[in-house]
This record gives structure tokens, sequence and C-alpha cells, in this order.
């Protein structure tokens, strides 16, 4: 059976946000409150190897050893 929750005294700001956040989805603020309790209480499956290496490369991120390699680089062109 579904619950009625209530949240008393959210900022103005907090708010804003939310509303903001909403409205880019499409969505009323509840139904964006609802979507944001769904994300932060699913259950998290950890990524594999492989999906950690897509993300890093869509993120466009270095390894350690490639960011080491780029922070000497510019230290040595000072």
């Amino acid at each position: 059976m579904p619950v009625n929750l209530s949240i008393k005294d959210v900022p103005d700001e907090l708010a804003d946000r939310l509303r903001r956040r909403a409205e880019a989805s499409h969505r009323s603020m509840q139904g964006e409150l609802m979507a944001i309790l769904e994300r932060a209480l699913s259950p998290r499956t950890p990524m594999t190897t492989a999906q950690v290496l897509e993300r890093v490369r869509l993120l466009d991120l270095t390894t350690p050893r490639e960011a080491a390699a780029d922070l000497r680089r510019e230290r040595d062109d000072r």
C-alpha cells in the first residue's frame, strides 16, 4: 500500500532547484522526487572493469599513469 510522505521547511533555493530539475525532465516536482528516490535507493550492481574503462573513455579521463605523465609534461614546460 502506498505511503504519503511530506517534507517540511524546504529552503526556497532547494525547492527552486528541484522545480527546475523537474521541468528539465518534463516531470512534476512529485514525479522528480520519486525519480530521485528510486535512483538513490535502487540496489547497485558493481561495475565490471570493462564498464569502468568505457566510462573513463567516455568522460575523456586518463589513467593514473597518463595523469602523472601529463603533470610531468606541464611541470617541465614551465
